[in-house]
């Protein structure tokens, strides 16, 4: 049976279910023929149904060398890079090209992937796959929960998220102590933010750090004029959707001058 290899120290499992793997494959949605990424295929569970669709140019990347070699020798025609992605060079990839992102994301390093993967936002229209429910639904969440932060609001000013299904720990050997969770994010039209995109992503962790607190009391780190003043102020940062974040970055833009 080909299943995805285990390795505690990246936090996977083995997934013994190949339908969820073929619903995983499928979840891209590809409408056309684009280079794809597989981050972290282990042996392959995700990669032999990836291959089999004719829209996907695939290609993976693996740090694990026991997978690098099973994967030579079942997939021989699969593109491989070994090495990690957290510390691989993008702009190498595909020529410059568009491309997608897939992967059964190992739990402990998920949210530095889509990170990373904000950083190429131009470049990747499409991320789909498997990680932790509950950073599945962080990503997903709309404002006004607890589920809702950092990663919520810098990912949703530029991709819609959907969350597409819960995955058991049954299907995997041996069972995670938590569910899992399938995610889509496809690039949405915003190619630049109406402000400082730098003090953006300032504001919006410097909120969600301490966010118990109303953002006069989070923020006030941010600007000099203890008594200038904005409506938005008064919320906590799980309220502010990433319009209220642009709106009150640019507010801190002026009164920190």
């Amino acid at each position: 049976m080909n299943y995805v290899k285990a390795k505690k120290h990246l936090g996977q499992h083995f997934l013994k279910d190949l339908s969820i793997a073929q619903r995983i494959a499928d979840s891209l949605a590809l409408t056309e023929a684009i280079p794809v990424l597989e981050i972290g295929p282990g042996t392959g569970v995700l990669t032999r149904f990836l291959l089999q669709n004719p829209l996907v140019q695939l290609t993976a990347i693996e740090i694990d060398s026991e997978s690098v070699a099973y994967l030579k020798e079942h997939y021989p025609s699969l593109s491989l890079i070994e090495g990690d992605f957290l510390h691989f060079d993008i702009d190498t990839l595909f020529d410059g090209k568009p491309f997608c992102i897939i992967g059964n994301f190992p739990y402990n390093i998920s949210s530095q992937i889509f990170f990373k993967a904000l950083e190429h936002k131009e470049r990747i229209p499409v991320i789909a796959g498997m990680l932790q429910k509950e950073v599945a639904e962080r990503l997903a969440s709309p404002p006004g929960n607890k589920q809702y932060g950092i990663l919520s609001v810098l990912l949703q000013a530029f991709y819609d998220i959907e969350y597409l299904f819960t995955v058991s720990e049954q299907v995997f050997d041996p069972p995670p102590k938590v569910k899992s969770g399938v995610i889509r994010l496809k690039r949405n039209n915003t190619q630049k933010l109406d402000c400082d995109e730098k003090l953006f992503v300032t504001v919006v962790k410097t909120g969600f750090n301490q966010r118990r607190k109303t953002l006069r009391n989070a923020l006030k780190s941010l600007y000099n004029n203890p008594q200038a003043t904005h409506p938005l102020l008064e919320k906590r940062a799980e309220q502010l959707d990433v319009a209220s974040f642009v709106e009150l970055t640019n507010w801190v833009a002026t009164v920190r001058q």
